[in-house]
């Protein structure tokens, strides 16, 4: 070999060097990255969104990275919430050489996918709650113009307005609104203050003329103010923050009708000196007969006694949403009635009553802060100033103070065997019309009187069989039939629940039973509606 081959060899070996140098630089420089090795741990995660491999990284942490980035790439531009099918999967192993890539390219192809599997988008909004109605609306200016619209339909001069204000008794963030007049928001923010000291009054004075402001009685008429005085919401509104889809909300015109219709609510009622079942129905807008029935666990017909502090249940017209207010106002010439006048008589039941001198209005010039609820009038007005051109006379009415007797079941257990009224096949030789109520029980079952009372009948009675008659302090009678035995006898006095008779099977029966009336001026009635009253 001479020097010329040896010298060449030398240059062959330092040229294949230098270019191994450049390859592995420009394969650090310019291929993606590889995974670190450790023993024994998982270095390489393979990343799958909804079943589709979108590539690998080196550690969890990236993969979850990269998911993030790309849900904020779809929300990114968007006020509401997208939702998306993500069905994230991240499936480690160890590896001693792997290609990883970094989470925004990652983040890229996951992007597509679930750009791919939306399936709705849902919106900030504000769901407004008013006892057990509710609306959703777009936006916190659409609520507070809707509050709004609501109060201007009572406030024609434009004196209130409505602010939304958080509840400091709720943990969560819930709005509610708040009603004040327009004078006293510019005294709380203070700007009443310059102009007052402006024109030389100060609070001192300001007080003092409140403190000698003249009552009602002492005013002219012309001093009052009138009109509108105070208004607030009747019903407790809460509102908070949502996400819905677009097509939960409601159109604000939509929503304002929906609240200021008007529709029948079931509300108590207590009676009032002087009031009727009549007088009260037509207030309400009802029949009697419709107040009864609206009324069963308190009242049997249109002749039942009602009683001052008695609670009834009416329907009454309301809005979803009502408004209470109160205002002030002139009545020139108003004809009204004196509150009545009540004479106790310690010898009758409270179920009687007298009129001893009707009522005749009076005439007078007045002005009164009278309560309206969507409106209508509620409650008595308060009276700020009255002249009277012509003084009312009451009414009077004499009315017992002694309450009258309570009836109970004549027998303990038994079963409900028959009710009262028409019956479709009675035992033969029985009346079509069942005159009381049977209860089925073995015979030698005791029997008590339902009230007290006095015996006036206790013997054979025909159809009844064995029967006792017992006429009671308020009129009324009550009957016990088919009995066994009989263990009291006419005139007798007995208490209620005292033992009277064995129940038995005797007269037109179709087994052993009691039978059980009550009348009411010789009349039946059914005895159910009148048992513990």
């Amino acid at each position: 070999m001479n020097l010329r081959d040896t010298v060449f060899k030398k240059k062959i070996k330092i040229w294949f060097l230098e270019s191994a140098v450049v390859i592995i630089f420009l394969w650090i420089l310019f291929m993606p990255n590889m995974t670190n090795y450790e023993k024994n741990e998982n270095n390489y995660f393979t990343i799958k969104i909804n079943g589709t491999v979108v590539g690998n990284v080196g550690s969890r942490n990236d993969a979850y990275e990269a998911y993030r980035y790309a849900r904020r790439a779809i929300a990114k531009g968007n006020e509401g919430l997208t939702l998306t099918m993500a069905d994230l999967s991240i499936e480690g192993e160890s590896r001693m050489w792997g290609v990883v890539e970094s989470p925004e390219r990652i983040a890229a192809k996951m992007a597509s996918i679930l750009n791919q599997s939306k399936f709705d988008t849902v919106q900030k909004t504000y769901s407004v709650k008013i006892n057990k109605f509710s609306l959703n609306l777009a936006s916190i200016d659409e609520v507070q113009n809707l509050l709004e619209r609501v109060i201007s339909m009572y406030d024609e001069k434009d004196m209130f307005d409505v602010s939304l204000e958080l509840d400091p008794t709720r943990e969560v963030n819930v709005l509610m609104p708040k009603v004040q007049s327009k004078e006293e928001i510019q005294e709380e923010e203070g700007t009443l203050k310059p102009l007052l000291s402006n024109i030389g009054v100060n609070k001192t004075i300001r007080e003092a003329a409140d403190a000698a402001d003249l009552k009602g009685d002492y005013k002219e008429f012309d001093d009052f103010k009138y009109g509108l005085v105070k208004i607030d919401f009747k019903d407790k509104i809460e509102i908070v923050e949502s996400y819905l889809p677009a097509d939960k909300l409601a159109n604000p015109d939509t929503a304002f009708t929906d609240l200021t219709g008007d529709k029948n609510k079931e509300e108590t009622y207590e009676v009032q000196t002087g009031d009727s079942l009549y007088s009260i129905a037509v207030h309400h807008n009802l029949t009697v007969d419709q107040l009864v029935e609206m009324n069963r666990d308190k009242l049997q017909d249109a002749a039942s006694t009602i009683r001052d502090h008695d609670n009834l249940t009416v329907v009454v017209p309301r809005h979803e949403l009502s408004v209470r207010y109160v205002m002030e106002e002139f009545r020139k010439h108003e004809s009204y009635q004196a509150p009545i006048s009540e004479i106790k008589n310690k010898k009758w039941f409270t179920t009687e009553t007298q009129v001893i001198q009707e009522a005749v209005p009076g005439i007078r010039d007045a002005v009164l802060l009278t309560t309206y609820v969507d409106n209508r009038a509620e409650g008595t007005p308060e009276i700020e100033k009255i002249v009277k051109i012509k003084e009312a006379v009451p009414k009077v009415i004499e009315r017992g103070t002694i309450e009258p007797p309570s009836y109970i079941k004549p027998i303990s257990g038994g079963r409900l065997s028959s009710g009262f009224g028409k019956r479709a096949r009675p035992t033969k030789g029985a009346s079509t019309f069942h005159k009381g109520v049977d209860w089925a029980t073995p015979v030698g079952t005791t029997v008590v009187a339902s009230s007290s009372g006095t015996v006036t009948r206790a013997g054979w009675g025909s159809g009844y069989g064995y029967c006792v008659y017992i006429k009671h302090n308020d009129g009324r009678e009550t009957r016990y039939g088919h009995l066994s035995k009989i263990t009291c006898q006419v005139g007798q006095k007995v208490n209620q629940g005292d033992k009277i008779a064995l129940s038995g099977n005797t007269g037109v029966s179709s087994g052993p039973h009691v039978h059980f009336e009550i009348r009411v001026n010789d009349n039946p009635v059914n005895p159910l509606e009148y048992l513990n009253q």
